[in-house]
């Protein structure tokens, strides 16, 4: 009687999981297409400074590693200087042997420092505009609104069993750990972070989040600035 019960309980979960991403997905279709409508003018103006004050390109895409480790092509504008043909050249910096076990938990990831921030960029990431061009990913369907930030390829192929529990999901926009200022400052955080997401996700909990990204991106742009109960 016990077991019956327990199966029809796990049925009922299922159900639930997929009918919350069915409408998790609707709502990401129906948002990003009406942001994209409704923002054309900002994103016409802000490539057009681009292609005027930096030149070629207007954006800047880097491979991301999505849902169940699908490797897609993420959009942004570009607000850094285009690195030169001989750092381009160079050969990927190997990893070391103590990621055998997975990415440590005090890794931190930093950019390459042979790129600055253009004068453009800087108002750019100041208001968070260079993620709007993502809002294609969104629409297209490698990314969601809400979801952990997407992981670089190179960094997800060293996830041990834990970490690779964050790739369940669709990477989003916005997210539970870059609230709090967790995505590129301790890792270990951030992958406790992305998990408490998806094992509370509702569509409650991801309107709580677009809402706070809003609210904290006017403040210019400060993600650190007060932590996410």
């Amino acid at each position: 009687m016990e077991a019956r019960q327990h199966i029809r309980l796990q049925s009922v979960s299922v159900r639930h999981k997929q009918l919350f991403l069915i409408v998790k997905r609707l709502f990401d279709i129906i948002i990003s297409l009406v942001c994209l409508i409704v923002l054309a003018p900002v994103l016409l103006w802000i490539s057009y400074r681009l292609l005027k004050k930096e030149g070629r390109p207007v954006f800047f895409r880097e491979a991301r590693a999505g849902r169940d480790k699908r490797l897609f092509i993420r959009w942004r504008f570009r607000t850094m200087t285009n690195a030169s043909k001989v750092i381009r050249a160079l050969p990927p910096h190997p990893f070391p042997k103590s990621w055998s076990n997975g990415v440590p938990d005090a890794f931190h990831f930093n950019r390459e420092s042979q790129r600055t921030v253009t004068p453009t960029g800087k108002w750019i990431q100041k208001y968070r505009l260079d993620r709007i061009s993502e809002l294609f990913n969104v629409l297209k369907g490698d990314m969601s609104l809400v979801g952990p930030k997407p992981e670089i390829p190179d960094i997800a192929d060293y996830y041990n069993q834990y970490q690779k529990q964050r790739l369940q999901v669709r990477p989003g926009l916005t997210c539970f750990a870059q609230l709090n200022g967790r995505t590129n400052k301790n890792h270990a955080k951030k992958i406790r972070d992305d998990l408490s997401y998806i094992r509370n996700c509702s569509m409650k909990w991801d309107i709580i989040i677009m809402f706070r990204t809003l609210k904290q991106g006017i403040r210019n742009g400060n993600f650190s600035r007060k932590r996410l109960r």
